[in-house]
């Protein structure tokens, strides 16, 4: 699948994957100050963003995207970051494919582990809303409240509406394929699956994603691998303590 992108600056390649309900978008801020010392690819997943829909979705089909990608681009000696879904979908392609063509791997929020399907509630609430009923974001967010109650994880997956050729609002994201396949992004990574090149995972304090005690199950996959804390934030750690994470994430890169 050719995805959509987006690339900033000249150097050394380094590829950003979003996580589940996000895009590309989430991470221009970042991307362009990355972009002073790197070439960065600001990637969207298969159905998120701008890239194409499909009805077929798991953690496989998103590595071989980013294989076809890599090797469309013919890229290598690259630095490969990726937030929460983005994060399974980077452990993946680097345990499966060419892990030799990754300088370092950065996962931020996420264990290479199962986890109990959670999303749900989020997805009840995005099919909830009548699109043809809603003249405005505002409309929208009032009526997601009933499900979500963080005002900012409202304003974050109501980022998905945009206007289409009609001018009527529509989904960025292909809702129905996500919520009727919650069960393929909360597996784990197989076993026998081990990427030993440097890896960083980041994690905020304040998110359930990464407990103490994932240690064992890093190490088991990726044996060259430490972790860093974010305190104060949560799950979205780019987003909340932007100045930090970057200090970690280049202090990381540059070592």
């Amino acid at each position: 699948m050719e995805l959509n992108f987006k690339t900033f600056g000249e150097g050394q390649p380094l590829l950003i994957l979003h996580g589940l309900f996000g895009s590309s978008d989430n991470w221009l801020t970042l991307g362009r100050k990355l972009a002073e010392q790197y070439k960065v690819y600001l990637i969207d997943q298969r159905n998120h963003g701008r890239s194409p829909w499909s009805n077929d979705w798991n953690y496989q089909l998103m590595a071989e995207d980013l294989l076809e990608f890599v090797q469309t681009h013919q890229l290598d000696n690259f630095i490969l970051v990726g937030h929460s879904m983005g994060g399974k979908t980077a452990m993946n392609y680097a345990a499966r494919y060419y892990p030799s063509k990754i300088q370092k791997l950065i996962v931020v929020d996420i264990a290479p582990k199962s986890y109990p399907i959670h999303h749900d509630k989020i997805v009840a609430g995005l099919r909830s809303l009548d699109l043809n009923q809603i003249n405005s974001r505002k409309d929208a967010d009032v009526q997601l409240a009933n499900y979500v109650e963080e005002v900012g994880v409202r304003q974050f997956l109501l980022k998905n509406l945009y206007r289409n050729d009609e001018k009527r609002f529509d989904w960025r994201i292909n809702l129905q394929v996500i919520g009727d396949n919650l069960d393929n992004m909360s597996v784990g990574l197989p076993d026998n699956f081990e990427f030993d090149g440097p890896t960083l995972f980041i994690r905020g304090l304040r998110s359930k994603y990464i407990k103490d005690g994932d240690e064992a199950v890093i190490q088991h996959h990726f044996p060259n691998a430490s972790i860093q804390d974010v305190a104060q934030a949560g799950h979205w750690v780019h987003a909340e303590k932007p100045q930090e994470f970057l200090e970690i994430l280049l202090s990381f890169i540059q070592s």
